[in-house]
């Protein structure tokens, strides 16, 4: 590594973590930018750049002029896609050297001719000034059949393309330029699917890669490979589950660096490509990819998305999602591959003068006999990189029926038969079994599911005889659906696999999965029992399958950046939209009425931070989280979690959650930490409206550190009818034998008078509340209960209506057609005897104003549950909304890594 101090800037630093293409074939205002203001210190060279020898030699030279004059450090890393074939981005008919391509190559079965063809290309790289190639394509074509990759890798037996691309390699670096392996952990076995926003998927298991397609980078890591580009494609099978590989910790961190001990230069895909710009964003992705231990992000089509990169990872630094550690040590990993081809890496003494002509040195080869078969072949086909397949198909494949199959078929199907029955003999109520096929859901299945009250799916072997895995999760979604009544309610659903265990093993949106591996009479009467509680299942799955699903949760971290009302308020709106369209017909939501102004309280004694996870390329919020730190009582609030439907289980809550908890605790003063809020009155805790989603709610923040056994229920009511409404003569009856009277003041100048009595609670949002009632006495007022005695205030309540300035805090307000009035924040004095009377009467005031301010019904936002539900029912209140309230002092929280 250079001088310490030449890398003290950090700015400086991050320069060198990048990796960009720019449009031309002259240097551009934009690519001069990055190098001077952005210290970008690698550039990815195209065809688009690329006219000629002498063109890229004089390009070249002045980028490197850019670099040296703006204070570089260390010269610029050139990169150059020349893989030979068809993949080439430099072509010279006088200059250029057009060998076979690397599977043309490999017919030749010489790997010292593949040694000596790769040196040849890597010194005409190097004489027009490049000096990094991007090769050797290192991937093992496991499926012949569908895959984007062509002649560009040298076959499908791992040892021979492990063989061919050492000897590439070696020839590389021979000539002095540096390398790069490709397309880490394999392009060779993809599935696409049909849109250029679907991710290529790798099936394979981590063993079957281990055995197979890890073989050549494994040899390749070994031998002394400079670099490796881990893909973007994803990965979905027993041990491993990951939606891009570049951004992925277990794949760059684990997998390369870990189990296959490299500690070279570490690239990601482009994050430009379709899918991953889709699915994250440019910015996003640039932290994740970072996390996940690349050490330099590719961002090679669009300005605006480099910049987007850039501002990305400086966010990810300046909140700490980035560590300096990491930036470090990505930076000592490139600067130490630049310093081992410093010759080549600033050509300037290479550069001819005009009158000068430009000699390529390389071996003579004879023509190689699969040459023109691989141009053929080549001709018939369209090689595309896999980021930019534009028709990705997948074959849908079908069990084979033969004699031996059906004859195994019915034996398997009596073993069922009887299983069946064996329930049936278990249980007292009725058993429904039918079987399924290839044809896959019929609308005797869906009548069926319909009708009974849980459901049982066998599978044998699913991963083999795919039509089974396609019936489950189709099962599994209709045992979610809404109902035909609108409801929302999820059905039991238990799949059973009775051979491999790896069917669904890893598959979350499977909740109750059972194993016996095999289904002997045996195994069978074992599951029987287990159905019905008489034996526990206490097995677990054997191996890395089992370890996979402790260890390997995701670990992405999101890029949390601050709210930008400007950027992000649409978004947000449609955030809560999507939310908002989730909830069942019957179930009325909590967000309901609210926009983004609902989480904005602008109050001068609050003080407020909120965070999101965005795709910057899109705009798209993935998910918000509101703060709140109320000075008045030292206690900061987390006021909402949202989260994007489609993109939950991916460590989005995880994210914004830790730069919440994090951002409250460093408020001066902070003594206590609150999950929900009063103020706004939107969450004012942990839903529990449904019983499941409560479990896993209350869960997830226990996780997170939170002690949910310590919760406090609380909810909104509603009054709907208040044209029908009359007062319950009891309590009419109750409050004429107590010595007290009713009033309303409206203004702030009974803020003096009431300051006291507010301030004998401590809830969280009770003196704002009044503040705000008292500045708005068009819409607002404070109903109080006096003692007729003395004139002391025995409680108090704040009334108004949507008219209000603060009614955007209290969106049921706006949640119906109807016209609809607000009683907010309850206050009886701790002197007195009958809570429960004083707080009906201030409440029964409150329901009278509004219907004099021609309300039709009245919404009462926040109220213990505690032992208020009946006598708050009696008078007409229904339960809109129910929580669990959540606190703890603000030290004790400690926000997950």
């Amino acid at each position: 590594m250079d001088s310490a101090s030449d890398w003290d800037d950090m700015n400086r630093a991050m320069g060198q973590l990048f990796m960009m293409g720019f449009d031309g074939t002259e240097v551009t205002p934009q690519i001069q930018c990055l190098i001077e203001q952005h210290h970008l210190g690698t550039i990815l060279l195209t065809a688009k750049n690329l006219i000629s020898a002498e063109q890229t030699t004089k390009l070249v030279l002045d980028l490197q002029t850019i670099a040296h004059k703006a204070g570089h450090p260390v010269p610029l890393a050139i990169a150059l896609d020349q893989e030979n074939g068809g993949v080439n981005s430099l072509f010279d008919p006088d200059y250029i050297h057009q060998f076979p391509s690397a599977m043309g190559v490999a017919a030749t079965g010489s790997t010292e001719m593949a040694f000596q063809i790769a040196k040849a290309t890597a010194q005409a790289l190097g004489s027009v000034g490049v000096n990094w190639i991007m090769g050797p394509v290192l991937d093992v074509l496991t499926n012949v059949k569908n895959q984007p990759l062509g002649v560009r890798t040298t076959g499908d037996d791992a040892e021979e393309v492990s063989r061919y691309g050492v000897a590439f390699m070696k020839g590389y670096k021979d000539a002095g330029i540096a390398t790069c392996g490709k397309h880490f952990p394999s392009y060779g076995n993809l599935e696409f699917l049909g849109s250029s926003l679907d991710v290529p998927i790798i099936t394979d298991s981590l063993e079957q890669l281990s055995l197979s397609a890890l073989v050549p980078f494994r040899n390749a890591v070994s031998q002394g490979v400079d670099a490796m580009m881990v893909g973007g494609c994803a990965m979905s099978s027993a041990g491993i589950e990951v939606m891009h590989a570049c951004l992925s910790q277990q794949v760059v961190d684990e997998l390369l660096r870990e189990d296959i001990g490299f500690d070279g230069v570490v690239v990601s895909e482009c994050l430009e490509m379709e899918a991953l710009s889709h699915n994250i964003g440019v910015g996003g992705g640039t932290v994740m990819a970072t996390n996940a231990g690349c050490d330099l992000v590719l961002v090679c089509r669009s300005f605006a998305g480099q910049q987007e990169a850039i501002a990305g990872m400086k966010t990810g630094v300046e909140d700490g999602v980035i560590t300096k550690s990491r930036i470090q040590n990505s930076l000592r990993r490139v600067l130490e591959m630049k310093a081992k081809y410093r010759n080549r890496l600033l050509p300037l003494s290479n550069i001819l003068e005009s009158e000068e002509e430009l000699l390529i040195l390389s071996p003579l080869v004879k023509p190689l006999p699969a040459s023109a078969a691989s141009r053929s072949l080549m001709a018939r086909s369209s090689v595309k990189s896999p980021t930019e397949y534009s028709q990705w198909e997948r074959s849908l494949a079908s069990p084979p029926v033969t004699g031996s199959n059906t004859a195994l078929g019915m034996v398997g199907e009596s073993i069922f038969k009887e299983f069946g029955r064996a329930i049936a003999r278990q249980r007292n109520g009725r058993v429904l079994h039918t079987s399924y096929t290839a044809n896959g859901v019929r609308p005797v299945h869906e009548n069926l599911i319909n009708r009974a009250s849980a459901v049982i799916v066998l599978t044998a072997d699913a991963n083999r005889n795919l039509y089974q895995h396609g019936f489950t999760k189709h099962v599994a979604m209709i045992c979610k659906s809404v109902n035909a009544h609108g409801e929302k309610r999820e059905k039991p659903f238990v799949v059973i696999s009775l051979s491999s265990p790896y069917d669904f093993a890893l598959d979350s949106s499977i909740g109750t999965y059972i194993c016996t591996y095999d289904f002997t009479d045996t195994a069978l009467q074992a599951l029987v029992n287990v159905l019905f509680g008489d034996l526990s299942p206490t097995g677990s799955l054997p191996g890395t399958i089992n370890q996979s699903q402790k260890v390997h949760q995701s670990k992405q971290h999101w890029l949390v950046e601050s709210w930008n009302e400007q950027r992000d308020a649409e978004a947000l709106d449609k955030l809560i939209q999507s939310l908002h369209q989730e909830t069942p017909v019957s179930q009325k939501s909590e967000l309901a009425g609210c926009s983004y102004s609902t989480f904005l309280l602008r109050h001068e004694s609050v003080d407020e931070a909120h965070f999101v996870v965005r795709n910057s390329t899109t705009r798209a919020l993935y998910g918000f989280c509101s703060t709140y730190y109320f000075r008045s009582i030292s206690t900061g609030v987390l006021g909402a979690m949202l989260v994007a439907p489609e993109r939950r289980k991916l460590s989005i809550g995880n994210s914004l959650h830790s730069r919440a908890i994090k951002a409250l605790q460093q408020r001066d003063g902070i003594k206590r930490l609150q999950l929900g809020s009063r103020l706004p009155s939107v969450f004012l805790g942990i839903p529990t409206s449904s019983n499941l989603e409560r479990k896993r709610l209350r869960r997830w923040f226990a996780d997170q550190g939170w002690n949910t056994t310590l919760s406090r229920p609380v909810c909104s009511m509603m009054m709907p009818n208040l044209s029908s409404w009359s007062p319950p003569a009891d309590v009419a009856r109750s409050l004429q034998h107590q010595d007290m009277q009713f009033d309303i003041v409206q203004g702030p100048e009974y803020a003096a008078s009431l300051n006291d009595h507010v301030r004998t609670s401590s809830r969280q949002g009770m003196l704002e509340v009044y503040q705000l009632a008292l500045t708005d006495p068009d819409a607002s007022g404070i109903i109080r209960a006096i003692r007729s005695s003395d004139d002391a205030v025995l409680g108090t309540v704040v009334v108004c209506t949507t008219k209000a300035k603060w009614a955007d805090t209290m969106p049921a307000l706006k949640s119906s057609n109807q016209v609809t009035g607000g009683i907010s924040s309850p206050i009886v004095s701790p002197s007195v005897g009958e809570y429960s009377t004083l707080l009906q009467g201030l409440i029964l005031h409150g329901i009278q104003w509004a219907k004099y301010q021609q309300a039709q019904a009245v919404v009462l936002d926040h109220i213990d549950g505690d032992g208020n539900f009946d006598s708050l029912t009696g008078m007409g209140f229904k339960v809109m909304h129910s929580f669990d309230e959540v606190s703890c002092d603000a030290d004790t929280l400690k926000p997950l890594k």
